[in-house]
């Protein structure tokens, strides 16, 4: 059956991250103090090894990509947050983990603030996406004020309302497809609309999610999701390689898929492209490491 958002991950005293009565996404799971405080020493560098293979950012198993209810949920390292900020390919999970680096540096002495102002120095010269620079030289400039944090926070609100809202009236798209009330058509007219509305404005973890599920439901005929597969190799290359090998990786896929999908990709695609898909592939099934992956485009661009 397919599920509405994400599991839970459980924290290690089994207990569950998620609030009760709320809408949120599950949290990854944090390795935390009795304070609360994230203490997972490889976060920074995690993220770091996202960035260097072209990959949207995930929780540190790998499990699924970060959204931006993880930096809201529990505390996390400022230089995993700082990293995030400057690395992540989702603008909204960037503009996310500005938040608690925002707030931690409001609440400190002028002196102590000195090192987050050279760190927020540092991601507006560094950070990918110019909305993220914008917003860094707005708070730093207005030193932290509260104000600026807050329209931060309205902006960020804002975009992600609609999109979820959005994202739940899909949902019932999907079950009518899964109740065999609507056929391919109209269902792949039903996700093209989807993916319009909330572009630039839904989690892509939420989005990816989203298609996870759709591609690994035995109630979706294999024509719907041939379908979908031919929709997704025309997106941009960074998330058409994260969604294609998702449902290469997705545990018990239907092999007339796999085939169907590495025929199109061989069809379809550059060489180039191609060999990214099934490194990516091996990789997310941990049969290549990511030195493997380097020593592999190296020989290839050699």
């Amino acid at each position: 059956m397919f599920r509405q958002q994400p599991p839970p991950l459980k924290k290690p005293n089994g207990t569950s991250n998620e609030p009760q009565g709320t809408e949120k996404v599950a949290p990854p799971r944090q390795n935390a103090t009795s304070a609360g405080v994230y203490m997972g020493p490889d976060l920074a560098d995690h993220f770091l090894t996202c960035s260097k293979l072209g990959r949207y950012l995930t929780v540190e198993d790998g499990s699924r990509f970060v959204i931006t209810d993880d930096f809201r949920v529990s505390p996390v390292v400022s230089s995993a947050l700082a990293i995030a900020a400057i690395y992540s390919k989702d603008l909204l999970v960037a503009q996310a983990a500005l938040l608690p680096l925002s707030e931690t540096a409001q609440k400190m002495t002028v002196r102590e603030r000195d090192k987050f102002e050279r760190l927020f120095s540092l991601i507006e010269d560094q950070a990918l996406a110019d909305p993220i620079k914008s917003s860094v030289r707005a708070i730093r400039e207005a030193h932290f004020r509260g104000a600026e944090i807050r329209a931060l926070e309205a902006e960020l609100g804002d975009k992600l309302s609609h999109a979820r809202t959005r994202y739940r009236e899909f949902l019932d798209i999907i079950k009518k497809l899964m109740d065999k009330k609507m056929t391919a058509g109209p269902f792949l007219d039903e996700f093209r609309a989807f993916t319009q509305d909330v572009a630039g404005r839904l989690d892509f973890g939420i989005y990816s999610f989203c298609l996870d599920r759709l591609m690994g439901s035995l109630q979706v005929p294999n024509k719907v999701k041939k379908l979908l597969v031919l929709e997704i190799l025309k997106y941009p290359p960074i998330i058409r390689r994260e969604l294609i090998t998702n449902i290469l990786a997705f545990p018990g896929q239907n092999q007339e898929l796999i085939d169907f999908v590495k025929y199109t990709i061989q069809k379809d695609l550059e060489k180039t492209a191609a060999i990214e898909i099934e490194l990516l592939e091996a990789f997310k099934l941990q049969r290549l490491s990511v030195s493997d992956i380097e020593g592999s485009l190296a020989a290839g661009a050699a």
